[in-house]
């Protein structure tokens, strides 16, 4: 039997190419698995299947774990420093590039909805992207981000820090729908 992990993710290693892509394709896609199966929690929960939806929600747990071992061997968790510079970098790719890109098509194609889903997510990168530097200037100086509470708006994905607002100026959301953290 191979020696297990015992508590830890497994170590990064850098031992061929095709390896790496297909840890890579295998992150994505355990992360597809574990946000959808999220998704068909909340709805076994609205159609009355609390069961169902803790399935859901155990096995998301799980492919999220599985994500997790594939971040730590493609090298992708570091520091907490290091960490916040990659997520303000990832969320501007996101910004820059990507929804930049994806809503183009969608407004060739017409395609309403994913035209607002787009928009939404960029909008809420932003938000992301501002919070983040904020974190990693703090914590580069030592100090840790603040206590203040993260509030997020459950259909558009606005991120606030502090007070929740009356509404979501992005989606209109009322205020009792946003979730903290």
């Amino acid at each position: 039997m191979t020696e297990p992990f015992k508590n830890t993710p497994p170590a990064p290693e850098s031992k061929g190419e095709m390896t790496a892509a297909n840890v890579a394709a295998a992150l994505a896609g355990e992360s597809q698995a574990s946000q959808k199966y999220l998704a068909f929690a909340d709805v076994a929960d609205a159609e009355g299947y609390p069961n169902a939806a803790r399935l859901f929600r155990a096995v998301a747990f799980a492919e999220s774990t599985h994500a997790r071992n594939h971040l730590s061997v493609l090298g992708q968790i570091g520091s907490t420093e290091e960490n916040l510079k990659a997520a303000w970098s990832g969320e501007t790719f996101e910004i820059d590039e990507m929804y930049a890109a994806y809503n183009a098509v969608a407004k060739l194609q017409e395609n309403k909805s994913a035209q607002t889903t787009f928009r939404y997510a960029e909008a809420a990168e932003r938000d992301h992207q501002f919070i983040y530097d904020t974190a990693y200037k703090q914590v580069k100086g030592g100090q840790d981000f603040g206590p203040e509470s993260v509030w997020v708006c459950p259909v558009c994905g606005h991120t606030v820090i502090g007070t929740v607002p009356d509404y979501c100026v992005q989606c209109g959301t009322t205020k009792e729908y946003f979730k903290e953290f």
